[in-house]
């Protein structure tokens, strides 16, 4: 009796032995990985909030021109810097969703995946209050699209803030208005909520642990769209007119355009800088020269060059092209498509009869999804260090153009290659 207990003792710490050191979990390392891929010292803790924006307007309901308000529930997922206990395995289990609410063809599929944090862990406040990144997903998505990079920013000393943007994820997503209208907004009322919840006397684990005067977005494809927004890039007349036509005549929109006069109003100066990965929206005419020129914060655009989603020439190299008044770097995956910011394929995808929709969601057919994400965690680190942490890293973003002949700063031998980095200022 008391061997096959030992048996069984052995068995469950052996499984767990492999769930948190053996398995390969999205943002590990490849041995290629660039020189700024690796976590930092932190240990990760994660949280996960319920946030209500009150009295929204509800674009999904509009008739002739009129909508009503309703109150808009956001679950956000919160990573930061923590004290991992010793011997505690900095484990976690994420639970997520293929599919698509709504469609009949692509039903929901839960799933769950692992990552290095642990589960509601006592934050680090050793090192004062962490600058903070806001980063929001596409549509639709998971507020744990981009685990990969959440984790390793929050293990080199930042407060990472996921938005489930409602309406816009797997489990429910709706009609496509509400992502146009909200995404600004929901990125500007999550900074004023980190803002709340870290003040000194908050009573929330987020009390004293985040700086949000010093703060980054980070968003893909849809996310993109309104992480400009956010930071000057007002939409079009084109864009409110597109908007109008989907929400029943709805002019919504209208508040996030040059124009209005409290748009200019709404330019957070806590936000120092903004990484956009296949913004979507430029080849649909979502901004103009005026609206491109209205973006003056540092930013990183990060794309591929066959994307079929937001366009490359037309689309995400035109918006670098535009933003004529942004110190800009313009990253370029050369021949990958549109999927250059998230997790690897998981492994609910791959089973037999599981839609190719959902497999392709994630990847990317010409790039190793992996190696995509070690190459985002190193320019993302150089370019969130200079402008929120003042390190000296542009020795990793001022390189030759294309990397095919001319070896890049902070890759290995043999590895920069099918990349292209241009950088203009103002």
């Amino acid at each position: 009796m008391k061997n096959l207990l030992l048996i069984l003792l052995l068995g469950v710490t052996v499984r767990t032995y492999a769930q948190t050191t053996d398995v390969f979990l999205p943002g590990d390392l490849l041995p290629d990985a660039p020189e700024l891929a690796p976590r930092g010292p932190h240990g990760v803790g994660v949280q996960t909030l319920k946030l209500m924006h009150a009295a929204q307007i509800d674009v999904l309901h509009t008739k002739e021109g009129k909508s009503p308000t309703y109150d808009r529930p956001l679950t956000v997922e919160v990573w930061y810097p923590a004290k991992i206990p010793a011997g505690k395995p900095q484990f976690v289990t994420y639970e997520d969703a293929l599919g698509r609410a709504n469609d009949p063809k692509r039903p929901l599929v839960p799933f769950t995946f692992g990552g290095r944090a642990l589960r509601e862990a006592e934050p680090d406040r050793s090192g004062g209050s962490y600058p903070l990144v806001i980063v929001s997903h596409g549509y639709p998505g998971s507020r744990l699209l981009l685990t990969y990079l959440t984790e390793n920013l929050a293990s080199k000393g930042y407060v990472v803030v996921a938005i489930g943007h409602t309406e816009s994820t797997y489990q429910d997503l709706a009609g496509f208005p509400s992502t146009l209208l909200n995404r600004s907004l929901d990125d500007l009322f999550v900074l004023n909520e980190m803002a709340r919840l870290s003040a000194q006397t908050a009573k929330s684990f987020l009390a004293g642990l985040v700086n949000t005067d010093n703060t980054a977005l980070v968003g893909y494809s849809m996310g993109g769209y309104g992480a400009l927004n956010v930071v000057g890039a007002g939409y079009s007349a084109q864009a409110v007119q597109f908007f109008g036509q989907l929400a029943g005549g709805s002019t919504a929109l209208q508040t996030r355009t040059l124009s209005d006069p409290g748009y200019k109003a709404s330019q957070d100066p806590r936000i120092k800088a903004v990484v956009a990965f296949a913004p979507w929206g430029m080849e649909r005419g979502v901004w103009d020269a005026e609206g491109l020129a209205g973006l003056t914060r540092p930013t990183l655009l990060v794309a591929g060059s066959k994307d079929d989603v937001s366009g490359y020439e037309k689309g995400i190299k035109a918006i670098y092209d535009g933003a004529v008044n942004a110190d800009r770097y313009l990253l370029t995956y050369v021949n990958a498509r549109h999927n250059v910011a998230p997790n690897p394929p998981p492994a609910a995808t791959l089973k037999p009869g599981q839609p190719l929709d959902d497999y392709q969601h994630f990847s990317e057919p010409a790039w190793n999804e992996r190696r995509i994400n070690n190459i985002n965690q190193h320019f993302v680190t150089a370019f969130l260090g200079i402008h929120l942490k003042k390190l000296d890293y542009a020795k990793f973003l001022d390189l030759p153009e294309t990397s095919n002949d001319n070896p890049w700063t902070g890759f290995k031998p043999r590895t920069s290659v099918g990349l292209e980095m241009r950088h203009a200022k103002p």
